[in-house]
């Protein structure tokens, strides 16, 4: 690379030793003297290696994989050494590495290849990528790490998927009732493919399974603990991705009991940047061949990979939040698919995108007998809607019709109950108690030094325009509050019709477990969400109040449960609204005793309810598969998402270079600040076609310092 003022053309320069070294100048490397970097830069249009000179002082640190310092545009930047060369196409002078920032191997060949192939798919950059894929360093983490700082153990070049019939490992093999091998098939005998996946890893083999588990507490934790060890125990390497840290730690717990403690880790975000990089350096060298975390762990460096492993890969906690927005389900399939790596795809309930992967048959489903299923499963009772609640008099101190209110209080007499509120909060939505109109927040956005009065209000004269955001309560005896600007708007009154009194129009768990509360006078209440979650609770008679996800898991299980508010997860303007809500109903009823009573207060001629009262997800999974097919949505097409300024959006699509099978939805404004949104749709095939160009797109904008950034988002979870 040179150092003139067009630095950013395409890299390449001369062969380092053709020519003499002129006095001053570096001594180049004996051998492979020029280094090709991928350089942390997330501009589109500069996503590719560029060449350096390796000096002869850095010859023998300046290994692929490690972080190195160059210049770049003028600017001392990080970027990662991909591989060294003889020499370069091109015909400048080519800029000297800086510094080999340590002589850790922390990239390697096969996470390099995964990042480029993610990069790819999702139109983003490289640099984005390994952003997410290697942890930052921790130069006192490293140094307290057992084994040589160059990495204990060589690069493995990524192996190449195996030839065979990759279906054939879970066909067939010993029957369900078998073991196979050291410590059985436990966990899986309940499944008859079980005992034979367990063998095709042991074995070496790729199986690729969607898995529905059997309800319980922690069971999948166990059976997921047994397929890793079936993995180590044939020499390979297995990764687990969990939603969240309460996965993590079942799943770890399970471990524990399967595998010796030197053998695996946990990787979580919480852990700090030192402990976290400190256990991800453990797996680098060598030690660690098994590792469960969350969706950052999808890109550990396990050697010799053989099982890649998600659960619940319907979580939205799966979906990476920064660009280039990968999902840890696509980055695991694409990762095992390109090391030949078994796949394994888990949950209660099934998502669209798994139900595709088997009716492609690039998948296998493991599904228990039904006698089984019903033997595990509770007893699901729908209880009707908002109407027949305001009917039944003994349902109105709790919000809940006689045959909830029955079941909890059985389900009291033998152990904890629970109920599953969609909301947290406590009034997370109020409107006028005289004219229903939603209250909306009547103070103007925050100025700089504005302070308000002595009531929690600001001075609203003038032509200033207001905030407008949604009212909502903390408690029954605060004023309220905008879940927008946050400040408190003691003097409220309805912009329609003047009244100052307001109405609940949702109740947020702190309101029920207030109700409940007052219901059950005797009986503890809990509640577990956003404000603090619990793990577990005990096995004595309780109360506990959570919001989906936040589920604690009961000692012996829940005595019986209560599902509210049906039509809050399955009125959502969402695509994903029925298969969410089928999801979250089953991950909570999961958690009871089996045969214990399950209320849910919905619809049952809903789907999703007919689903939950068979429980028969795998059903309602592919009649949504086959509405998105008919409709065209997504995982039927491949689709993408362009979210930005009007203008702006506007002039990307016009010069965009779309495939010829390409549909262009929209654009639509999507907010009152102006933004708009593009939906672009293609068959399956066209994936690549359309992430290519709409990364030249990106390139185009990012090269002319276009002003507005567009969000370029491939197979995104929100397009309605």
């Amino acid at each position: 690379m040179t150092h003139s003022d067009d630095a950013l053309l395409p890299l390449d320069a001369v062969r380092p030793a053709a020519a003499a070294p002129s006095k001053g100048a570096p001594v180049p490397a004996p051998s492979l003297p020029v280094a090709r970097v991928a350089v942390d830069n997330p501009l589109s249009h500069l996503d590719r290696p560029f060449d350096y000179l390796v000096p002869a002082s850095l010859h023998e640190t300046a290994q692929a994989g490690v972080r190195v310092r160059v210049r770049f545009a003028g600017k001392l930047v990080d970027g990662f050494l991909l591989e060294r060369a003889e020499e370069s196409e091109h015909t400048g002078k080519l800029a000297c590495l800086e510094r080999v920032v340590s002589p850790e191997r922390v990239l390697t060949p096969e996470i390099a290849g995964l990042a480029r192939a993610v990069a790819d798919r999702y139109a983003g950059t490289l640099a984005d990528v390994l952003r997410l894929a290697v942890p930052p360093r921790h130069a006192k983490a490293e140094a307290a790490v057992p084994g040589p700082a160059s990495s204990a153990r060589p690069p493995e070049e990524p192996r190449p998927a195996p030839a065979v019939d990759p279906h054939g490992p879970v066909t067939g093999g010993r029957s369900s009732g078998e073991t196979a091998g050291q410590g059985g098939a436990g966990e899986w005998g309940a499944y008859p493919m079980g005992g034979s996946f367990l063998e095709a890893l042991r074995e070496r083999r790729s199986p690729r399974a969607v898995w529905q588990a059997l309800p319980g507490a922690t069971g999948w934790a166990g059976a997921v603990a047994r397929a890793v060890r079936a993995t180590l125990d044939g020499g390979r390497g297995a990764l687990v991705v969990v939603p969240d840290g309460k996965d993590v730690a079942l799943a770890e717990t399970a471990f524990a009991g399967l595998l010796e403690p030197e053998t695996y880790v946990a990787l979580t975000a919480d852990l700090g940047p030192a402990e976290r990089y400190r256990r991800w350096l453990r797996v680098l060298r060598g030690p660690v061949r098994a590792v469960v975390g969350t969706r950052a762990a999808m890109f550990a460096p396990v050697p010799e990979l053989g099982l890649a492993a998600i659960w619940d890969d319907g979580d939205d906690l799966h979906a990476e939040r920064l660009a280039p927005y990968p999902h840890a389900r696509e980055v695991l399939a694409l990762r095992a698919h390109r090391a030949g790596a078994a796949m394994l795809i888990g949950g209660y309930s099934r998502t669209a995108e798994a139900t595709q992967l088997v009716a492609t048959g690039w998948a296998r489903p493991i599904v228990a007998a039904r006698q089984t299923i019903r033997s595990l499963a509770p007893r699901v009772k729908p209880a009707g809607e908002d109407a027949e609640l305001a009917k039944d008099q003994a349902a109105r101190a709790a919000r809940l019709p006689s045959v909830a209110w029955r079941a909890l209080r059985q389900g009291l007499e033998s152990g904890p109950v629970l109920v599953h509120v969609p909301r947290r909060g406590y009034l997370p939505a109020v409107s006028c108690q005289r004219c229903r109109t939603p209250a909306r927040c009547a103070l103007p956005p925050t100025r700089a030094g504005a302070r308000p009065g002595e009531n929690g209000t600001l001075d609203v004269s003038g032509s200033e325009p207001l905030c407008h955001g949604p009212l909502a309560l903390r408690s029954g005896h605060a004023a309220p509050y905008c879940r927008w600007c946050g400040r408190v708007d003691a003097g409220w009154r309805c912009s329609h019709c003047g009244g100052p009194r307001l109405r609940a129009m949702v109740i947020g768990a702190r309101r029920t477990a207030e109700e409940l509360g007052r219901a059950f006078p005797s009986v503890p209440v809990r509640t577990s969400g956003r404000d603090g979650v619990l793990a577990t609770v005990s096995a004595a008679r309780a109360l506990v109040v959570a919001t989906p996800g936040a589920e604690p898991v009961a000692e012996d299980g829940y005595a019986a449960a209560v599902l509210l508010d049906a039509w809050a997860l399955l009125g959502r303007a969402d695509l994903r609204a029925g298969e969410e809500a089928l999801r979250r109903w089953m991950n909570a009823a999961a958690l009871l005793r089996p045969g214990a009573e399950l209320v849910v207060l919905g619809d049952a001629a809903l789907p999703a309810v007919q689903a939950l009262l068979r429980w028969d997800p795998i059903t309602h999974a592919e009649r949504e598969l086959a509405d998105r097919a008919e409709l065209g949505f997504p995982p039927a097409v491949r689709m993408a998402t362009l979210t930005g300024a009007a203008a702006a959006v506007r002039q990307m699509l016009d010069e965009v270079r779309l495939p010829a099978e390409a549909q262009v939805l929209g654009p639509v404004p999507i907010d009152e600040a102006g933004r708009e949104r593009a939906m672009i749709r293609v068959p399956r095939g066209g994936g690549a076609g359309l992430a290519t160009a709409l990364k030249g797109a990106s390139g185009v904008r990012a090269a002319r310092k276009a002003p507005d950034v567009v969000r370029v988002s491939v197979d995104p979870l929100d397009l309605i």
